[in-house]
């Protein structure tokens, strides 16, 4: 393994873990502060996802013209003027354009161009027996840095009591600083060499070829999840809970503080789950009482009960995802890594670019919580097609392995 390269990303994947932890969160606060509509937010959150996928989807088809150094600093870069855009304009119109072609992130994981580059480099990184733990201690990383960027939404409180700046001002310092995460991130990658990457990145004008048919089903498949969480992304929950029980900033990052926490727990079980009974398996059978919990949340009558279900669900939600990095990256060749990696992650982006439009919208009609029974049921229907499907196309680790 090459420790050095491995350090950087995994710093890189905390700060930027770190920054979407709390502008998750403060996204819908700072967009309401401005005067704007829950469909409205639901548009910008969807215009980021939008974005999102568009952008993976170029990168796919042409960075195999491109190291993966010079990508992954454009992608930082363009972080920082992410950032800095949202601070400086109030108005809808041209938040949506920055929103769209920018790096923000409404969710408490990672949808954006960053993904599929970081996935190739680390799969390169480790031989097969080593590939799904350092996917794990990948997701880890990001779980409990987002954990403290949620608890670190409290912050524009304390900006407001101990400065001369409104909400306003201290939420748009917040956005500030995800601009100088993102130069962060920058001078962190242009540390990488310079040809890292450079066997993965030998592909041809047409980068999926063996493994297209397995690629394009997966992809649909995780498009059908994506779809599903794109109702629950944590800007929709948290716009939820501060329309249902009036949550300060402040309690709402500490709620989201412990949901990150325990999900980063969940990702070194996954690990070990999924050694004693594979990948598929562990994606599966973890998956779907976590959605069953997504469903009952709106049906508590309190806000403690609801926060039980909720923390559940964070125990168990997320340990599908080093497990379907690693699966994706076992059982396609090397050379088409990258694009597989791009072409299951840009789906997933556009699947989940509309639903925050229509979660908004059910918000802005009711505060009963229909996105997240509509995100439960959907996520339960890609459990049961996911498992029917591949429970026998195994990874080389698992070749042996029975199921």
């Amino acid at each position: 393994m090459n420790s050095p390269v491995l350090s950087r990303l995994l710093c890189v994947r905390g700060l930027r873990a770190f920054a979407d932890g709390y502008v998750s969160l403060l996204l819908p606060l700072y967009l309401l502060a401005l005067g704007m509509q829950p469909l409205q937010v639901g548009m910008i959150a969807t215009g980021t996802l939008l974005g999102s996928g568009v952008l993976t989807l170029l990168v796919g088809l042409y960075a195999h013209h491109f190291t993966y150094r010079l990508l992954l600093l454009m992608a930082a870069l363009l972080m920082t003027a992410t950032g800095f855009g949202f601070a400086a304009f109030t108005d809808f119109w041209p938040l949506l354009v920055i929103a769209i072609v920018g790096t923000l992130n409404p969710s408490s994981g990672d949808v954006s161009v960053f993904l599929p580059l970081e996935h190739a480099v680390l799969s390169g990184l480790v031989d097969e027996r080593r590939r799904t733990a350092v996917f794990a201690r990948y997701s880890l990383t990001a779980a409990l840095a987002g954990a403290l960027g949620a608890l670190f939404a409290g912050a524009p409180d304390w900006i407001v009591a101990t400065s001369r700046l409104d909400k306003k001002g201290a939420l748009q310092a917040m956005f500030i600083l995800y601009g100088v995460l993102g130069l962060a991130s920058a001078l962190i990658y242009s540390r990488l060499p310079r040809e890292i990457g450079t066997d993965e990145h030998k592909a041809s004008a047409a980068p999926l070829q063996k493994s297209k048919r397995v690629v394009y089903t997966l992809a649909a498949l995780f498009s059908l999840d994506a779809f599903g969480g794109g109702f629950v992304v944590q800007s929709m929950i948290a716009l939820w809970l501060f329309q249902k029980f009036q949550l300060s900033t402040t309690v709402a990052g500490e709620i989201f503080f412990w949901t990150g926490v325990l999900t980063a727990f969940s990702y070194l079980a996954a690990n070990r789950i999924a050694d004693r009974f594979g990948l598929v398996n562990t994606m599966v059978f973890t998956h779907l009482p976590s959605s069953l919990f997504l469903i009952l949340i709106p049906l508590m009558p309190t806000l403690s009960l609801a926060i039980i279900l909720l923390l559940a669900r964070s125990a168990l939600s997320q340990m599908d995802v080093p497990t379907r990095s690693s699966y994706i990256m076992a059982i396609v060749p090397r050379e088409e890594r990258a694009a597989a990696a791009s072409i299951t992650t840009v789906p997933r982006s556009l699947a989940s670019a509309l639903s925050p439009l229509l979660a908004g919208y059910l918000l802005g009609l009711s505060t009963f919580g229909w996105p997240l029974v509509i995100a439960g049921g959907l996520k339960i229907t890609y459990d049961l097609l996911l498992l029917g499907m591949f429970r026998n196309i195994r990874p080389p680790e698992e070749s042996g392995q029975k199921r």
